[in-house]
C-alpha cells in the first residue's frame, strides 16, 4: 500500500492562516500555531465589532442631532416626536447630516416639529 501524505493540502491550509495573519506583530504572523490562535480571535472581534459599529454610529448621530436641536431651542426627544407627528420620516443619519452640513434646513425641521407639538 502506498503511503499517502497530506503535504499539498497541509501547506495550503497553513499558508491560508499565515496570509490572514499578515500585519500581526512578531510570532503572531510568523508561526503557524500562534497565527492560528490570533486569527481566530481576530475573527471573533471583527464579528462582534461589525454589530457594534451600528450601535456606535447611531449614538453619534443622536448626539449630533441633540446638540443641534438644543441650539434651536428644542430637546432631542421632542424633535423626534414632532417630526413623527408631522409624518416626516427622516432617519437619524440624515438628520445628523442636515444638522452639520445644512443648518437652515435643520432649523426649518425644528420649526415644523415645534408647530406640531404646539411649542411655538
Amino acid at each position: 500500500m502506498v503511503r499517502v501524505r497530506n503535504a499539498p493540502a497541509g501547506r495550503r491550509r497553513r499558508k491560508k492562516v499565515l496570509k490572514r495573519a499578515k500585519g500581526f506583530r512578531q510570532a503572531r504572523s510568523k508561526l503557524y500555531k500562534h497565527a492560528q490562535q490570533f486569527t481566530e480571535r481576530a475573527a471573533l472581534y471583527s464579528w462582534r465589532d461589525r454589530r457594534r459599529r451600528k450601535r456606535d454610529f447611531r449614538r453619534l448621530w443622536i448626539t449630533r442631532i441633540s446638540a443641534a436641536a438644543k441650539v434651536n431651542g428644542i430637546s432631542y426627544s421632542k424633535l423626534i416626536a414632532g417630526l413623527r407627528k408631522a409624518n416626516l420620516s427622516l432617519d437619524r443619519k440624515m438628520l445628523a447630516d442636515l444638522a452639520i452640513s445644512d443648518e437652515p434646513t435643520f432649523q426649518k425641521l425644528t420649526k415644523i416639529a415645534k408647530e406640531k407639538l404646539n411649542l411655538i
